[in-house]
């Protein structure tokens, strides 16, 4: 279920990042030991995570995964092993909360997108879903909560 969508301009935010290039089928087996070796990273330097973690897409293709496994971080990393410091630029987004199992953020992904055009705006190449409930130890795997922004360009 989607929450009514706002179009709202997101906050800059530095990031601890992993990058990848990966086929989609892949994902499913990446994400979870990728996730862990950044907070593994993030903590080894002293600095604690400065939100939910998330994933931001920078190209959209059906086959492949393009995007980077994400921390807000409250101070810059240092660069080590695959992780990377980056950051999220203050831009205006399309935003909305899916509440909703994981197997079906792809059809919310459609939805949203298909309203944001409706609604007279065009959306930029990249995206990003922040994971606000569903990936903690003993989370219901049937209610995560995930916020969807899609920046725009007009």
């Amino acid at each position: 279920m989607l929450e009514k969508p706002q179009i709202t301009r997101s906050t800059a935010q530095l990031t601890a990042v992993i990058p990848l290039t990966i086929p989609r089928e892949a994902i499913r087996h990446v994400m979870g030991p990728g996730l862990a070796e950044l907070r593994s990273a993030i903590a080894a330097q002293g600095i604690a995570p400065a939100g939910p973690w998330f994933s931001h897409h920078l190209r959209m293709d059906p086959a492949v995964f393009d995007f980077e496994i994400s921390i807000p971080v409250a101070a810059p990393i240092v660069a080590v092993g695959r992780v990377r410091p980056s950051h999220l630029p203050a831009v205006m987004v399309a935003r909305t909360v899916f509440r909703g199992p994981y197997e079906e953020l792809g059809d919310a992904w459609g939805e949203f997108i298909s309203w944001t055009k409706a609604n007279g705006h065009t959306p930029g190449e990249s995206l990003w879903e922040c994971y606000l409930t569903g990936t903690e130890p003993n989370a219901d795997p049937a209610t995560p909560c995930t916020e969807l922004n899609l920046p725009l360009i007009s």
